[in-house]
């Protein structure tokens, strides 16, 4: 199919890992998705670069500012509904350290609840989660995990 026959969304995305434990945000579901475990980050505005929309979001959705690092990996995923153009999310993944900041989520009344740690080993029992966790963490350990950032513990929901 010919890119001028979908729509297309364009996102941003971090991996916070700090020892043993990576930071991951509630999605809540706003706009008819599937609430979900995922990465801090989200939609790339018009004058945006991808590297500035994933700080604007982290801060947003954690409270946090970050310093990225590499990028990791990119991802798509694509959905055909009945009567809808189909539509294509393009993710790009970029390892991210904190910088300052306080735990919390900045945005109101946007997707994101709460933003938490989780132990790394506790991660693939986390249900449910956006496949993009495990393909940022699959891309990380390939490319020689290290950590990339530290924080207090903790989960803040949206107050």
């Amino acid at each position: 199919m010919h890119f001028t026959e979908y729509d297309t969304r364009l996102a941003a995305y971090a991996l916070i890992v700090d020892g043993d434990r990576v930071l991951l945000t509630w999605f809540n579901g706003q706009g008819g998705r599937q609430p979900c475990w995922t990465l801090p980050g989200g939609g790339v505005e018009l004058d945006e670069s991808c590297e500035q929309a994933v700080v604007r979001e982290c801060q947003e959705e954690t409270g946090h500012t970050v310093e990225l690092g590499r990028p990791l990996t990119t991802t798509h995923r694509v959905w055909r509904e009945v009567g809808a153009r189909p539509y294509k999310a393009v993710r790009v993944v970029f390892e991210a350290r904190i910088t300052g900041g306080v735990l919390g989520v900045q945005e109101v009344g946007g997707t994101t609840d709460r933003a938490e740690w989780f132990a790394l080993a506790e991660v693939s029992a986390l249900e449910p989660r956006a496949d993009s966790v495990d393909a940022a963490l699959a891309a990380w350990r390939r490319h020689g995990s290290a950590p990339t950032g530290s924080a207090p513990t903790g989960s803040a929901p949206v107050s």
